[in-house]
């Protein structure tokens, strides 16, 4: 399992009856997770003296309840590949969100070592990355504070307008980084058209959604097609290529399949994946949370 296990400014503290109890910075917070299916007791405080409990409707969908939460807070992440911290601006919003996936660290401490370590090797040659899917920045940021320069790209406006507030936070707006608001698929398929290519790839994909003149996404039907698409704006000297996928059918051995199918078998280089996961700190087990796949050279 590849494990979120750096974090300073957040926790997972504790689990139960199909919810967890995290700290994020110096606030608690309650939100539902699917994979919490075990009933143990809620020995913790926090329980009692959360800042924030998102209540899942049966109808679908819930509702936050705030107890002396601000609208915005800010929590920081730091790696030793990462030139700077990352600061990263929190609003819960709909559907329990805060506007960030703290178990992806473990995705960006991977990457950000691969680039670091080809910055240094060759400083003269940028380490070109395309974060698909990108939401608030999380990669992006990463992927930048290691050396790189990235093209970020989602298709909600609000959404990238999120990730370019954390980029000011982190102190890395000013770096080469491309904002772009787009289908992803779309925009891949323009890429090729220019011949631009990438030494990185990185994708979370949804479930579904929706880009922003309708086009309809079904990550079922969809992603290894995408993946196929994507192999072609890869670099002649790929560096690595990253899925994660929060999508219950997609399991890591899916996941190395499709890669092993697009990559391996066409430029070479392994795979590996694996579930992620965020340790709990009042047990020492960890709390699953999705599934990435990893190719390198």
């Amino acid at each position: 399992m590849f494990i979120a296990n750096n974090w300073k400014d957040y926790e997972v503290i504790d689990t139960s009856e199909g919810e967890k109890l995290e700290r994020w910075g110096t606030y608690l917070l309650v939100r539902p997770d699917p994979q919490v299916i075990w009933n143990t007791p809620k020995k913790e405080k926090g329980w009692r003296k959360m800042n924030g409990h998102y209540h899942r409707s049966s109808k679908g969908g819930g509702e936050w309840e705030f107890f002396d939460l601000p609208q915005q807070w800010q929590i920081q992440y730091e790696s030793p590949s990462f030139k700077q911290p990352l600061t990263f601006n929190l609003k819960p919003f709909n559907f329990k969100h805060t506007g960030i996936f703290p178990e992806q660290a473990t995705n960006w401490d991977w990457f950000g070592h691969l680039i670091s370590e080809k910055v240094k090797k060759n400083p003269d040659k940028p380490v070109k990355v395309l974060n698909l899917f990108a939401y608030t920045g999380g990669a992006t940021l990463a992927a930048a504070a290691a050396g790189a320069h990235v093209t970020h790209v989602d298709a909600s406006k609000g959404i990238v307008a999120w990730a370019k507030e954390n980029a000011t936070s982190s102190g890395l707006i000013d770096k080469p980084i491309r904002w772009i608001v787009d289908d992803c698929v779309k925009f891949v398929q323009r890429e090729i058209r220019r011949g631009n290519h990438y030494d990185g790839i990185i994708m979370d994909p949804p479930s579904y959604g929706r880009g922003p003149k309708g086009e309809i996404w079904k990550i079922e039907e969809k992603i290894f097609p995408f993946i196929e698409l994507c192999t072609r704006i890869l670099s002649d000297q790929p560096l690595f290529f990253l899925v994660n996928s929060y999508t219950t059918g997609l399991q890591p051995a899916v996941l190395k399949y499709m890669l092993e199918t697009a990559l391996v078998s066409k430029v070479g280089g392994h795979v590996e994946a694996e579930e992620i996961g965020l340790p709990v700190s009042s047990n020492g087990l960890v709390l699953p949370c999705g599934a990435s796949g990893r190719w390198t050279i």
